[in-house]
């Protein structure tokens, strides 16, 4: 009796998809490479075009690359989890992709909050308040379009902070407490300033998250995160109320 048994080479539609991913997960090939059509596939690994269409339709199906018509098929954007209980800074979750990152500020004014100011940060009088708007870069995509107030009477060294280098989430979960936050998060249309800066048509479909963090005596700030909607997914984990009778 054999004491184990041979290894089975791999059937041909598999070696393709398995040296494709190979490709797509080693960075090789970046989110937005398109990979070679269907009939430079067939002619490099001399089979049917039947058998590349499989390969291709397996990495479809587990996300890795999407299929354009008369285009060809590209590597996707990773999708990004987040959990909504959770504040993340948007670097570590660029990072976490394998994908590198970038920072860039688009606006910066100190200025009286406004009515719609105020509603956002739910002050009761017009506070002084540094507006900030800035975009995030995930590869060589925008990955998050970010639109914050911080409320200089809760967080007055906000004032003389340079955030044109380093993103303020990221300072103001460093440096300052905070005791409780909202989300709000809703899916809308980006529209013509948002698409440009994003890179998308006007109109496409984008997810929003309204974030509102506060300690003990007032808000500290407000921000909306706008992300195309095609590469981010919100989780929520959670376990029964109550116990069990």
């Amino acid at each position: 009796m054999a004491e184990g048994k041979e290894s089975r080479p791999l059937a041909l539609h598999a070696r393709i998809e398995r040296e494709v991913e190979d490709r797509i997960l080693s960075g090789e090939w970046p989110p937005g490479t398109r990979i070679p059509f269907e009939h430079e596939l067939t002619a490099h690994y001399g089979c049917s075009r039947m058998t590349v269409n499989k390969a291709l339709s397996e990495l479809v199906r587990k996300g890795l690359i999407e299929r354009r018509r008369k285009s060809g098929s590209y590597v996707r954007q990773p999708e990004v989890l987040s959990a909504v209980m959770e504040i993340h800074q948007l670097e570590r979750e660029v990072r976490a992709l394998g994908l590198a990152y970038d920072f860039r500020p688009i606006e910066s004014a100190i200025r009286s909050a406004d009515a719609a100011d105020r509603r956002r940060l739910m002050l009761e009088r017009p506070e002084e308040l540094l507006h900030l708007r800035s975009l995030h870069v995930a590869g060589s995509r925008p990955f998050c379009l970010e639109d914050r107030l911080i409320n200089l009477a809760e967080v007055p060294q906000a004032r003389q902070t340079d955030f044109s280098k380093s993103p303020p989430g990221t300072w103001l979960l460093e440096q300052v407490p905070w005791s409780a936050a909202e989300h709000r998060i809703n899916a809308t249309a980006a529209g013509r300033a948002e698409a440009e800066l994003l890179d998308l048509r006007e109109g496409t479909p984008c997810l929003v998250v309204a974030r509102r963090t506060w300690n003990t005596t007032g808000s500290i700030t407000q921000v909306n995160l706008t992300y195309p909607g095609d590469m981010h997914t919100l989780v929520a984990q959670f376990a029964p109320s109550g116990r069990p009778g």
